[in-house]
Formats: C-alpha cells, structure tokens, sequence
C-alpha cells in the first residue's frame, strides 16, 4: 500500500490494515498467558565453572567467525601496507549502524554473562562492558591490511558507540531500556547485481545492506507507563536503505536508481524480559535479543511517500 501525501489520504485502508494486523499478533501473544516479565537475579559469589565455560564458549564463537571473514571478506585481497580509509558516507551509514549492534551484542554477552556467574556490577562492567570495542578493533587492523579495505575510524567509533549503550544503561538505569536491533531480508537490489550484492542468503547478508533494517527498541512501559502494558513489549524506530548498487555513489546501468533513506516505525518483543525456567529456551531468547521480532510496521521516506508494511522483516 503506497500512498503519497500530495495525492490520497494517508489514514486510507493501509493503515486500518496495519492496525488490523498489529492487533491480530497482540492478541496472539496475550493468549499464551504465561508471558510475564524476566526478573534478573544474580548469584552472591563468583561460579568459576561459569565464567571458564564463557570465556571458552566467547573464544570458540571470535575465532570461528575470524576465520569466517577471512574466508568471505579478503580470500581475493592483496595484502599491502596498513592504510587507512574513511567510509563514512558508505552505505547510507547502514554499516556504521552494523558494527554498533555487532558492538552492542558483544558487550551484553560479556557483562550479563559475568553477572549471571556472580561477577559484582563494578569488575562485570570493567571487563564485560568494553568487551565489543576490544573484540572488533582487531577486524578494523586486519581490514587495514588488505586492498579494497582499510581502517576504518568510523568503524571504531560505532563499535565504541555499541559499547558505551550497554554500559551507560547499566550506569543509569541498572538495566538495558533501549536495545539495538536488526532485521534482514534479502533485497530485489542483490537479485539484479547479485555479484557485487551476492549470489546467495548468507552471501547478501554480509554484503547486500539494501536488506538490512536497523532498529532502536524501546520498552513502551518506559514511555507510557501502564500495569495492562506487558514489561515485554517494545516500541520500535526502524532505519534502512534502498537502491545502493555501490558503496557511495549508483553508476552504469544502476545510475538512473536513486538512493534513499527509509525509516520505521513498529512494534517489538524484548525476548529478555520474559520469563522461562527451560535453560534452552532461556539461552534461545537471550542469544535473538538483538533480532526485530517481524511486525506491521508503517515506513517513511524522504520522498515523502508513506507505506503500510504487512509482516515487515
């Protein structure tokens, strides 16, 4: 449903659709009943086997994925002389938004992980809360090794920016109010330049930003207080992009797309404020904190072109 302001009346069927359907999905949720909101409790003393079993598990997870990008990122670069390269205006910034979430996730890991192993609040933020900084700066010197890449101090403030989200919540509120979150659907962008965009799901997900939606998920009981509102729904501002053939700038037979910018607006489920005794659904629900739950979503553009999303991804 596209509708533009100039032209027709943006409170037409697009959004009784998506008032339709949000309410579907709620009522949905309130019928499983036992929904209620995760109170975070952590041992009085240090479970070693837990903090070992972390640091293991964080090892096992950095280096597999180090071993990935090499692979997917340089297996065709030339190794050269470390360089920089500022890609600030890369993207539409979607990338900057991608090592802040990455950031972000990293440090919650690292602080909650130590929490949950009876690590005090000070010494879990010392060394939990920095830990997405010092896990991705050495991707950002292996980038500066390779042609085509480089490094990248825009990259270095987005991770820090990631960081400093989880640590000043827990500084401020004690608890993560907003949480940095992401969506992802594989764009019509990469089928029409799937060599640079790629060939495949996994391929388009690192390289086909087109298909990435950043989300900033905010608790709705934080805005607007309410006992019938559960702990666990989310208020969600979207951001993404579209039509970008290349890092900068549209050109050849993609010249006559235009670049823009799109935003979202939506609901969400914190899947950490629910509660659950199961240990495996528990680990599930904390591992997708960082995934945008699908949802009717209604997206703006600078064109001034309103839409009414379905089940927006």
């Amino acid at each position: 449903y596209i509708y533009r302001i100039n032209k027709q009346p943006f409170y037409h069927y697009s959004v009784l659709e998506y008032m339709r359907q949000t309410l579907a999905i709620i009522m949905v949720l309130r019928t499983l009943g036992t929904l209620n909101a995760q109170i975070q409790e952590f041992p009085d003393s240090i479970k070693w086997q837990r903090v070992n079993t972390l640091i293991a598990t964080e090892s096992v997870f950095y280096l597999g994925g180090l071993s990935y990008l090499q692979y997917v990122w340089y297996h065709d670069k030339e190794r050269v002389p470390f360089h920089y390269y500022n890609d600030n205006k890369g993207w539409l910034q979607l990338d900057k938004l991608g090592h802040a979430i990455t950031a972000y996730k990293e440090s919650y890991t690292g602080y909650y992980g130590l929490r949950k192993a009876g690590v005090s609040k000070k010494k879990a933020l010392i060394y939990g809360g920095p830990l997405g900084v010092f896990l991705q700066a050495p991707i950002e010197v292996f980038d500066g090794l390779y042609s085509g890449w480089g490094f990248s101090w825009g990259d270095m403030i987005a991770n820090t920016s990631g960081s400093l989200l989880l640590v000043g919540q827990e500084l401020l509120y004690g608890d993560q109010i907003l949480k940095l979150k992401m969506s992802y659907q594989r764009s019509a962008m990469a089928d029409l330049y799937p060599s640079y965009l790629g060939e495949n799901q996994l391929q388009s997900f690192f390289y086909d930003y087109n298909g990435h939606t950043y989300w900033l998920s905010v608790n709705l009981n934080r805005i607007a207080p309410n006992k019938k509102i559960p702990n666990w729904v989310n208020i969600a501002v979207g951001y993404s992009g579209e039509n970008m053939f290349n890092e900068f700038k549209n050109g050849g037979r993609y010249a006559e797309y235009e670049r823009h910018r799109q935003y979202y607006l939506s609901l969400d489920i914190d899947w950490t404020k629910i509660n659950t005794k199961n240990k495996i659904l528990r680990a599930v629900l904390d591992a997708m904190m960082v995934v945008k739950l699908p949802f009717p979503a209604i997206e703006f553009s600078p064109q001034n072109v309103w839409k009414g999303r379905g089940l927006y991804f």
